[in-house]
Formats: C-alpha cells, structure tokens, sequence
C-alpha cells in the first residue's frame, strides 16, 4: 500500500494548489478531504496530473475565511483518515512567530484524533 504525499505548488488569488504523488496507478481518484474549524470545506477540485501516480488538488478557500485572526486548513486522506498537509492564512494584526497558527493547526489535529477514537470505540463494541 502507497502513502500518498503533498506538496504545495502555490497560493494565489484564494486558491491553494498542491500536487499529490505517490498515488497507486490504477485511475481511481484518491479520496482527499480538506477541513477547515473541523468542517468540510467545499470547493476542494482534484484533477489527474502527468502520470498516473500524480493529482493536482485546488482548493477554494471560502470567503469566510479570508478575515482578521488565524485560519488553519488541514488536508486529509479520507481513505486511511492520515494527514497530508496544512495550510494557514494570518490576517490583521500578525505578530512575528505568532502561536496562534500552531494552536490552531493544534486544534484541527485534536479535531482528527477525536474522530479516530470515537470510530475505535464503535468499532470495538
């Protein structure tokens, strides 16, 4: 089994675009989640790259997000619930080696940890 790996390509004009590699070469799309206050952010578009193990992933960050304070996106493989990556947007007042972006990140990790151990826990009864 290929763990599928992300790497960002860039961020422009609310749109981040990443590429996804390491994808087994059999045409199925890969199964990407991206979250955002532990909800499914819409917008999320996954088109075949140049080889069959390589997808191009936009996300359209929702307007909502674009405001003052810290705003952490966490990119997921739902198929083995593994993150691949995150992105983060400070606006307003952003202070230099601010936490708040790592307390959040934080937050969307605890997010996914606690599904993963509510899921275990049905699974186990």
């Amino acid at each position: 089994m290929s763990e599928l790996s992300l790497s960002k390509i860039r961020f422009h004009t609310g749109i981040w675009e990443g590429r996804i590699t390491n994808a087994p070469d059999t045409g199925a799309r890969p199964d990407i989640q991206v979250r955002y206050l532990d909800q499914l952010v819409d917008g999320v578009m996954l088109k075949e790259g140049g080889t069959g193990s390589e997808w191009n992933l936009q996300v359209l960050v929702p307007s909502h997000a674009v405001a003052d304070g810290v705003h952490s996106f966490v990119i997921y493989d739902a198929a083995s619930d593994r993150k691949l990556g995150d992105f983060t947007l400070i606006a307003g007042e952003a202070a230099a080696d601010d936490l708040r972006a790592e307390v959040t990140l934080l937050r969307a990790e605890l997010d996914m940890l606690k599904r993963a151990f509510r899921r275990h826990c049905l699974e186990t009864n």
